[in-house]
């Protein structure tokens, strides 16, 4: 049984065999018939837009259907059945499940007793993988993943996008400059690890540093939901804003993208250049997610 946990999981030539997929699925016009008769569960026991609906587009072109858990209070969970329980109980029901969850791990834990392939859509501060492959995969519309740089900028301490990210980024040749004040910086492990892998990691608390070099910005949003206590949000929370005029003198190719929501820090003003690909990276998600359940099921 294939389950897809964490990026970590995949080796260079299997993320671009994946894209690859998810192109050709973009490029053709369906319909798809790849999962008539099939059923996917989508457990998201954490807010999601795009996620949650993108991975719902995605079962719906490839002919099969969903059912739905939208919040822990709609499970039994609230009643205190076991994570592990509810997997069981779910796998006898579909033929696969996604899973979003707000602790770190929990995706890892439910393909433990999953009797069908489990996605992870999201564990707390930890692996965003389908997330990653559509960030990737939009770069590629760009630009070669070799050879660039690509600056990660915002809440890179609990943003498990930008954990995902800059592993799968190490699988190619280019340089990772991160952009966050002190409190949320990418994790020493984590950068540890990067380094191991031979990537070339360059960090920056100044974003007026590093603007002019970059082929990528990906800005995340502050998450206040990871924080401790609202103090330690307050003090970083207005820590940076994407402007037109700080854009002044960027690259003429350099992309920005977001995982999407922002919260601020990125001006209105930026969604008409040409730069601002975060619409089209949020539509992606479709032929990815896609290509990733055929994948699975």
């Amino acid at each position: 049984m294939y389950h897809i946990i964490s990026i970590k999981d995949f080796e260079r030539g299997e993320i671009d065999e994946l894209l690859d997929k998810a192109q050709a699925i973009d490029e053709a016009s369906g319909p798809f018939s790849t999962l008539n008769g099939k059923q996917v569960a989508l457990l998201f026991f954490e807010p999601s837009t795009r996620t949650r609906m993108s991975f719902a587009s995605a079962v719906a072109r490839l002919g099969g259907t969903t059912l739905c858990v939208d919040s822990v209070e709609g499970s039994s969970i609230s009643k205190g059945e076991t994570l592990a329980d509810t997997v069981r109980v779910v796998s006898s029901y579909v033929d696969a499940i996604v899973l979003r969850h707000p602790k770190e791990g929990a995706a890892r834990l439910a393909a433990e007793f999953a009797s069908v392939p489990v996605i992870n859509a999201g564990d707390g501060a930890g692996q965003h993988p389908s997330q990653t492959l559509l960030d990737l995969y939009t770069i590629r519309q760009s630009m070669p993943l070799e050879g660039i740089d690509v600056g990660l900028l915002g809440d890179l301490r609990y943003g498990r996008t930008t954990h995902s990210l800059a592993y799968a980024l190490s699988n190619y040749d280019l340089t990772i400059h991160t952009i966050a004040p002190k409190s949320l910086e990418l994790p020493t492990p984590l950068i540890g690890e990067l380094l191991d892998r031979g990537c070339e990691v360059v960090e920056h608390e100044d974003i007026t540093d590093i603007i002019t070099e970059l082929d990528v910005l990906y800005a995340t949003r502050i998450q206040r939901e990871r924080f401790p206590d609202a103090a330690s949000y307050y003090e970083v929370a207005e820590s940076y804003r994407i402007t037109p005029e700080l854009l002044e003198e960027r690259k003429e190719n350099m992309i920005i993208l977001h995982p999407l929501p922002r919260a601020g820090e990125i001006d209105p003003r930026v969604d008409a250049l040409p730069c601002a690909k975060y619409f089209e990276q949020a539509q992606n998600g479709v032929p990815v997610r896609m290509a990733m359940l055929k994948e699975v099921i």
